[in-house]
């Protein structure tokens, strides 16, 4: 507990003093002007930190669309794939491919594409009535009611970390990620099933990645895969590393998740996949031809080895 205490001091010293101010307004969602000021630089920050910073006290957005049974049965793996509305053909190729929920290895899979909304200011059309109509098709759309931007990961991160409590809280594992990466769900399950137990309890494994002015952060981010009050930032990944050091956790590095590719050489060759669990960046075609060679590699080994 006294290291627990030491980690939440060190943290705190890392923000800046305006940022460490967790009090909020009657409405927290009603624009905080008081950073026009408070923030040295402001003026000269590009105009998507200003609009992170003047909304960043609010972590409260309701849900538009929803999956209140999606977990009736608590699922061995939850695969949290973080979306954008126009994504259709990503999302599809998830489901025909790494993210195709049911049984796989005799282990359940359920999963969810985390979105928020698209608005016509960031040049998207109206989809809503798309996103109904592909909701009720496969019953997997968890969307909430907030500007979908980068920046606005973290508040993905922070309303999808709420809805697992009263929606999915007996999921064993669960794995984010973004709709660009290919998943290797095979060795995903290898991996989780040959943990031990004290292992499995406090799991964080991923690739141990971006321009934050001085003014927001200072000093070595703590480490992150690639209780108290945390203050949101504009970096997802980040945000977690924070919160792990609030916990007195520590994340672990794998070497089968490439975030930043592989060896160009390599790329074309699906059999590379076998031995890895994530690469990014991969197009919705090229998810669906890996998987099909990974699939067919895993079936041959059951059968043969």
């Amino acid at each position: 507990e006294r290291q627990r205490m030491s980690m939440r001091k060190e943290c705190m010293s890392d923000l800046p003093d305006w940022l460490n101010d967790t009090t909020a307004g009657p409405d927290p969602c009603q624009p905080n002007l008081r950073v026009t000021t408070r923030v040295k630089d402001y003026n000269s920050l590009p105009q998507r930190f200003k609009d992170f910073l003047i909304y960043m006290q609010c972590r409260s957005y309701p849900l538009k669309v929803d999956q209140t049974d999606i977990c009736k049965d608590p699922p061995f793996l939850l695969l949290a794939v973080k979306s954008m509305a126009p994504h259709f053909d990503r999302r599809q190729a998830i489901r025909e491919s790494w993210g195709r929920a049911g049984s796989l290895r005799n282990h359940s899979i359920v999963t969810v594409f985390l979105l928020g909304n698209t608005t016509a200011e960031d040049y998207h059309p109206d989809l809503s009535a798309m996103l109904q109509y592909e909701s009720q098709q496969h019953k997997d759309i968890i969307q909430w009611d907030y500007r979908d931007s980068f920046f606005n990961l973290t508040v993905k991160e922070v309303l999808f970390l709420e809805w697992i409590q009263t929606r999915c809280p007996g999921a064993r594992f669960i794995f984010k990620g973004d709709d660009d990466v290919f998943v290797n769900t095979y060795r995903i399950l290898n991996f989780l099933k040959d943990l031990s137990e004290s292992k499995a309890k406090d799991l964080f494994v991923g690739d141990v990645k971006y321009f934050i002015p001085e003014s927001m952060y200072v000093g070595t981010y703590p480490p992150y895969a690639g209780g108290g009050h945390v203050a949101l930032y504009p970096i997802d990944d980040v945000y977690t590393g924070m919160c792990l050091r609030k916990l007195g956790l520590a994340p672990e590095k794998h070497k089968g998740f490439r975030t930043f590719n592989i060896e160009a050489k390599y790329r074309s060759n699906p059999c590379a996949y076998n031995s890895l669990m994530l690469v990014h960046p991969r197009t919705p075609q090229e998810m669906i031809q890996i998987w099909c060679v990974c699939a067919r590699t895993h079936i041959y080994t059951i059968l043969f080895i």
